[in-house]
């Protein structure tokens, strides 16, 4: 009985972990295997013409509209964003205050077909900004400062993901303003995708500036 009792033990054990994994199954993830804008570590030439060939050998035959990631040359404000994308439909709005040497927070705002709903953005993504307690002072600091600049209306715009044709966004690209129109596989569904802006510091490599700068 004594050499029995270990193994009977060891059988309960395995038959209660079994029994909890079929009643509690792990959740699987939801995979997201489309993605807009550069990969950490890229050299910018390379996604430059990556982002170009996306809306060059993009087919029209279907007219099937798309969704695109726009990254500006400069920060932008809104009325800057409306202009450039013309009637496209301007589906998310990428923030990030400008501050010499400091690392500050992308703030992505969601943004409605409503006409007043890209000239609201700015005041939702300072406001998601003030709520951030979390983290270092230094972090709380620098969302703080970032916040202040966005709901002064600043420039403050680094990147939008639009929906369009790529006829629509191959003239939008001619923009100025516009340092890249990267579009997706006219299957990609909406909130399946990540979104990464290239940045105007971006200049050779794609990779994190210095961060040693009061907020």
């Amino acid at each position: 009985m004594r050499r029995i009792l270990p193994w009977a033990a060891v059988a309960v054990l395995m038959l209660a972990v079994v029994v909890a994994g079929v009643l509690n199954p792990v959740r699987t993830a939801s995979v997201r295997t489309d993605a807009l804008g550069p990969d950490n570590g890229e050299a910018v030439v390379d996604y430059l013409g990556r982002a170009r060939a996306s809306i060059d050998d993009a087919e029209d035959e279907t007219g099937a509209p798309r969704w695109a990631l726009v990254s500006f040359g400069e920060p932008v404000d809104v009325d800057a964003v409306a202009e450039s994308t013309g009637d496209l439909r301007v589906a998310q709005v990428l923030f990030r205050a400008p501050i010499d040497r400091v690392q500050t927070p992308l703030v992505p705002v969601a943004v409605s077909a409503h006409p007043e709903a890209l000239h609201r953005a700015p005041a939702v993504a300072a406001a998601r900004l003030y709520t951030r307690a979390s983290g270092t002072d230094r972090s709380a600091r620098i969302a703080a400062a970032s916040a202040d600049r966005i709901t002064t209306e600043c420039a403050c715009v680094v990147g939008a993901v639009i929906r369009g044709t790529p006829t629509e966004l191959r003239k939008t690209a001619a923009d100025p303003r516009l340092r890249a129109v990267e579009a997706l596989p006219a299957d990609a569904v909406a909130g399946r995708f990540s979104v990464t802006p290239l940045l105007p510091e971006h200049v050779e490599t794609v990779a994190p500036g210095p961060d040693d700068g009061e907020p």
